[in-house]
């Protein structure tokens, strides 16, 4: 992913993921599972002393210390109050897991090495994705909060994690957990990210897995950087060959040996009372699947638990077939026996083929990595998509980032599946998920962080989401993996990520803290609302937004409802050279007039601020028109820069 960031290229400050010294200052806590220490991806060869400002500390437990931390992993804590609550028996109980920043599941140690591993040359999972590995800022800190036990992540323990990165001086929190959409008021990751903004840390999350659903995005605090996932243009194909000669197309990282080149038996247990085809635990009869390939719908239950389902009673292979729930998207996985992942389309005819020849059959055949893939990046159907049911006015996600199969560090107390019968054990694994996309942009946030250390978190954000890309490799617009369809801002925001622009964005769109108290004032909260948001005493919401929609935010949402008129005023920061000259570009669709005024504008000096004022006006919707929602975009460009901004426009509220 580096790589396919543009991160390898020979800039200067990326050569090294920052000056030197500059992103070495640059730490980036992570609120995760914990982290597995002895990792190479958290070696410090060459890594300059600690920070001054650093106040954190590596915690002793019974299986971790001070003397696993160093100058790459600089912190390790752990909270577990929350947990043993939840448990039962209090927080003096002795939990069943030992109560340390050990990292016993992987995801936190996949993420952190993914924010800011170092170099580690020979990486792969068991052959797959083979070469260097290296994190986006390979020079920054690392310091991870265990917030994240057995059976989840409780709210207090990731605000009690929070709060303590703030005080132990992270300049980036990583957070790739997400829950139920809530009042900011309620919502515990919004609260603790608006406290660490406040104190100018940036704060990136996930954007949930929920996608291709509408509507099902978490995170969407307008503080929060809320990050949707695309893929590689890398791939693990494998094929599944029936007996009638068709070769069909599927993804797999399976590594052990194969079923061998002959055929054997193909079974789909379609059989509505034993969800057989499902492939549940105990549903598989050994006489029908013994020594045979085994068809299995995706879902219920988790994809590599079906394979090891189909082994134990016997199966040599496993076919995993999407349903119209997952569509089209492939997700490759280590599978326990030969196994490969299939499309809806495909997975028809291989369940159709099952249950009307009378002999089926089939073969398995792994194709390693395969590198240069057309089109990339599409945006991931897991990707938890708009619109934003918290602030309607506020355009989610803000970005998309890799997050489909990225090789990164992992936990040697656990295998590549996470499953309790894995005993595999492997240094780094291949896994997806918008939890990984989040860590590429905290890493990239360091690295702009190192090269601007005066921006504040918004500036940061504001950089990432004005030149964001919305085009792939074969210069056509983003596509998404649910239906192969054409994505739009509801599912990718700005677009993918560009570090290399974002370096030097021209203009920005910054926010303060008392502009982000107007935005909660506008939200019909009551004052000890939003002081459970502000912590500050003296908050009378006597300066307050008409709209929420007036915040100075990078993107625009613009909704209707009752209105044919929506006008808003936006301020841009020169942080290009002086005397530099704008003229805007508007694109939009033809059931809404917008203009924007004025159309030039002119930065005399660095660090000045302008205004423009853009009006929408919705023209007359045709009777029983049926369009909820259309696009287009704004951009302020000249020959060095374009500063573009989404635009999304809905008529009613869902």
């Amino acid at each position: 992913s580096p790589q396919f960031l543009g991160l390898d290229a020979d800039l200067g400050l990326w050569a090294t993921g920052g000056s030197t010294q500059a992103s070495g200052d640059v730490i980036i806590g992570v609120l995760d599972t914990g982290v597995w220490p002895e990792s190479k991806s958290f070696d410090d060869s060459g890594m300059p002393e600690i920070p001054s400002k650093w106040r954190g500390e590596c915690e002793s437990g019974p299986d971790f210390g001070p003397k696993f931390c160093n100058k790459k992993l600089i912190g390790a804590r752990s909270f577990s109050k929350g947990y043993r609550m939840a448990i039962g028996g209090g927080i003096n109980k002795k939990p069943k897991e030992i109560d340390s920043p050990r990292d016993k599941d992987g995801h936190g140690t996949h993420t952190a090495s993914t924010a800011a591993g170092s170099h580690v040359a020979n990486a792969s999972l068991l052959g797959y994705a083979s070469g260097i590995a290296r994190g986006m800022a390979t020079r920054a800190r690392v310091a991870a909060y265990k917030v994240c036990w057995e059976t989840g992540c409780f709210g207090s323990d990731i605000l009690a994690g929070m709060d303590r990165a703030i005080r132990d001086g992270v300049d980036v929190l990583s957070v790739s957990l997400g829950g139920r959409l809530a009042p900011y008021y309620r919502d515990t990751i919004a609260l603790g990210a608006f406290a660490a903004v406040e104190k100018g840390i940036f704060v990136s999350c996930s954007a949930g897995n929920s996608g291709p659903t509408r509507a099902t995005l978490a995170n969407v605090a307008p503080w929060i950087m809320t990050v949707g996932a695309g893929t590689l243009d890398r791939d693990f194909p494998a094929y599944a060959v029936l007996g009638n000669k068709i070769r069909y197309n599927g993804v797999s990282l399976y590594s052990g040996r194969g079923i061998g080149k002959k055929p054997v038996g193909l079974v789909y247990n379609k059989d509505n009372n034993t969800f057989g085809n499902l492939c549940l635990p105990g549903s598989l009869k050994p006489a029908s699947v013994r020594g045979k390939v085994v068809v299995c719908d995706r879902g219920t239950n988790a994809r590599v638990e079906k394979g090891g389902v189909v082994r134990d009673a016997g199966g040599v292979g496993m076919i995993l077939a999407n349903t119209a729930d997952s569509g089209e998207e492939l997700v490759a996985d280590s599978h326990l026996l030969p196994a490969v992942a299939v499309g809806r389309k495909t997975g028809d005819l291989i369940r159709k083929y099952a249950q009307s020849n009378p002999n089926p059959t089939a073969k398995l055949v792994f194709g390693g990595t395969v590198l240069n893939v057309r089109p990339s990046p599409v945006v991931a159907a897991f990707s938890s998509r708009g619109p934003n049911m918290v602030t309607p006015q506020i355009l989610k996600p803000d970005v998309i980032g890799p997050g489909v199969n990225i090789l990164a560090a992992w936990s040697e107390a656990i295998g590549p599946t996470g499953l309790v019968k894995d005993t595999r054990k492997t240094k780094f694994n291949i896994v997806s998920g918008t939890s990984m996309s989040c860590p590429h942009i905290s890493g990239l946030a360091a690295l702009l962080k190192a090269a601007h250390p005066d921006w504040s978190p918004s500036a940061i954000k504001s950089a990432l989401i004005t030149t964001a890309y919305t085009r792939d490799n074969t210069n056509s617009s983003l596509r998404d993996a649910a239906d192969g369809s054409l994505s739009n801002p509801w599912v990718h925001g700005a677009g993918h990520v560009d570090p290399q622009k974002a370096l030097s964005p021209g203009l920005i769109y910054d926010i303060t803290t008392k502009q982000y108290i107007s935005f909660l004032c506008s939200l019909g909260y009551t004052i000890d609302q939003v002081k459970t948001i502000v912590k500050r005493p003296n908050i009378t919401c006597s300066k307050r937004f008409k709209d929420p929609g007036e915040l100075n935010y990078p993107s625009f949402s613009v909704l209707f409802g009752d209105k044919r008129v929506v006008r808003y005023t936006r301020e841009l920061t020169n942080v290009g050279p002086a005397q530099s000259i704008y003229k805007v570009a508007v694109d939009g669709p033809s059931s809404v007039r917008i203009s924007v005024r004025p159309r030039t504008l002119v930065f005399r000096h660095v660090g000045e601020k302008k205004r423009y004022t853009v009006s929408f006006v919705a023209k007359r919707k045709r009777r029983g028109s049926t369009v909820r929602s259309e696009y287009g975009s704004i951009v302020w460009g000249n020959a060095q820069h374009q500063v573009k901004s989404p635009l999304s426009f809905s008529w009613t509220f869902l």
